[in-house]
């Protein structure tokens, strides 16, 4: 079991677990840094050891033979299971060759060392100062709320202001720091995949190729080779196909640090308080990271300070009601009382902001307090305007005005605007599952079985888009490979966007390519026996959604001289 991934929206809630699970990302990026110390460091023995050059393969081949990839998500794709076999692989080779005589070619350091001095030096030196500048911004901000806390509200409204707005700064700094920083630990966890092996694999074959090695052993390397280079430029494009995914969720995260709605197996609302405690000597306020479950009102308390003498253990409480304190009431700003089961007196808690607590209450279904009056605007939600839905103008396709990237671009931005994505929402989960499977022969009966589930218009376009690729693929020099990259992520997506969903680009991915490949063995399965008839005579079109006419937009673009046409059903 890998990592599990670091989700942006976790960055604003910034919890231990959070924490935790970051700690575990920066402990294995420092063992990927010592490993690619020993390398370079093994790889230079060889190159300057010729009368050593027997010891030093044999503790290359054992370094490479001691690392193992970890990854980020639950599952590797079978390209994945090749690359972090082929230290392995690599190793076994190694130890095969137990004389060593050859001259080792001139340019070897190009091949090994700089490229992954370039790794350590852009990639992971890059996130060590991402690391420096988080933990610079997260002392400061966190260092100015507890500050910004003990604020009296009897201070002046500007004071107040300027004193809020100060906060927010800080933590929008923080807010951008930490996303940041979870970005590109990410992105090298999954860049050293390829990045760390192509400079290997480089090095090893000019070992084979310029030595003294049997031609036997040669042939027995290449198929292995090309087997391992295909991987990793497999590899390689689901990698940019997800890098672009989540370059574009992480700027949407960024523009926004709202609290999203939890569901129902995790914490509806989470985040730090302060917890007003009575002691001997009198009252302290105490830093707690608090979790809210709605369904069974659980709230969990979890102490962030410890006191001297005291031992300070989690607080599970179950909520009977939330009320706003008064300003006039306490001295301290954003707070609010809980009553609970498993205390006789209200407990006092004091959000971050007002924001925040509004949130809290919000969560937790609070309520003003009595002899309040609540002024507040209406809202009105507009309905969207209604426009009389056209049929689309005929086209001539074959028109010298007509770019076939213009029409491809144009098919591709239509396929990944529907509402609802061509394999579906509710089919998504399972398909990632079966594309998941190690075994290969039951991936294909059920990625094909679940294809039968799919609406029949969905079945119908989606018979039409893969055997357009399939009997075009000769003409496109695309390979299986990049025509799953380019339809696995405009033909399916998952409903919540998430780092996790991203992830599992590679393997909707997958799936395409399982449905292009084997189109021969279900070509004449239920859910591609479906025909579509075309009408030409203007009058008997109707207006309607161009959204919902699935088949015409695929037969113009197969067949340019048809025109679009309306069925009934539609």
């Amino acid at each position: 079991m890998g990592h599990p991934p670091l989700e942006f929206s976790d960055c604003y809630s910034d919890s231990p677990d959070f924490r935790e699970r970051l700690k575990c990302n920066e402990n294995e990026l420092e063992k990927t840094n010592k490993f690619l110390k020993d390398v370079i460091k093994d790889g230079n023995n060889v190159i300057n050891a010729i009368k050593e050059y027997s010891l030093a393969v044999q503790k290359f081949s054992q370094t490479l033979q001691s690392f193992q990839f970890d990854f980020i998500g639950d599952t590797l794709t079978d390209d994945e299971m090749n690359i972090a076999e082929s230290f392995r692989e690599f190793a076994g080779l190694l130890q095969d060759v137990e004389e060593g005589r050859m001259m080792l070619v001139q340019n070897a350091c190009d091949l090994l060392i700089k490229p992954l001095e370039k790794f350590r030096k852009e990639q992971i030196g890059v996130t060590k100062e991402r690391r420096k500048k988080f933990e610079k911004e997260s002392e400061k901000y966190y260092s100015q709320l507890d500050k910004h806390m003990n604020l009296s509200s009897k201070k002046k409204e500007t004071q107040l202001q300027e004193a809020d707005e100060q906060l927010d700064k800080e933590r929008q700094t923080f807010y951008e720091s930490s996303i940041e920083y979870v970005y590109q630990i990410q992105q090298v966890q999954d860049r050293k995949k390829f990045d760390v092996v192509e400079p290997v694999l480089a090095f090893l074959q000019s070992i084979l190729t310029l030595n003294n090695l049997t031609v036997e052993m040669t042939q027995d390397f290449l198929p292995y080779k090309q087997e391992l280079q295909l991987s990793l430029q497999n590899t390689r494009n689901h990698f940019e196909s997800t890098r672009e995914e989540m370059e574009e969720l992480m700027k949407r995260k960024k523009g926004s640090a709202q609290i999203c709605i939890r569901h129902s197996q995790q914490a509806t609302m989470e985040g730090y308080l302060y917890v007003q405690e009575k002691w001997a000597l009198g009252v302290t306020w105490v830093k707690y990271y608090c979790k809210y479950f709605k369904d069974s009102k659980l709230f969990i308390m979890v102490p962030m300070e410890q006191k001297t003498g005291t031992k300070q253990t989690t607080s599970q409480l179950t909520l009977k009601s939330c009320v706003r304190r008064k300003t006039d009431s306490t001295d301290k700003r954003f707070c609010f009382d809980i009553e609970t089961n498993e205390r006789c007196s209200p407990v006092l808690l004091q959000a971050i902001s007002e924001v925040n607590r509004k949130q809290w209450m919000e969560a937790m279904d609070g309520k003003e307090p009595v002899g309040h009056l609540s002024l507040s605007l209406s809202v009105f939600i507009w309905p969207p305007l209604s426009v009389d839905p056209k049929c689309p103008a005929d086209v001539d396709f074959n028109s010298t005005d007509m770019d076939i990237k213009t029409i491809t671009s144009a098919l591709k931005f239509y396929l990944r605007s529907l509402s609802e994505p061509l394999m579906t929402y509710s089919l998504h989960g399972e398909l990632i599952l079966a594309a998941k499977s190690e075994n290969q022969d039951y991936r294909l009966g059920a990625v094909h079985s679940l294809v039968y589930k799919l609406p029949e218009r969905n079945r119908e376009m989606l018979e039409l888009l893969i055997k357009h690729l399939v009997s075009h693929s000769i003409e496109n020099l695309m390979t299986v490979s990049n025509m799953g990259v380019i339809f696995g992520p405009t033909l399916m997506r998952a409903e919540e966007e998430t780092v996790a969903a991203m992830l599992d680009i590679k393997f909707q991915n997958i799936v395409m390519e399982i449905l292009i490949e084997d189109y021969s063995k279900v070509r004449h399965a239920p859910f591609i026996s479906v025909s579509v008839t075309i009408q030409a005579k203007r009058s008997d079109r109707k207006q309607f959604s161009f959204e919902n006419c699935y088949i015409c937009t695929l037969k113009i673009f197969f067949k340019p001289k048809q025109k679009c046409c309306v069925r009934k059903q539609f």
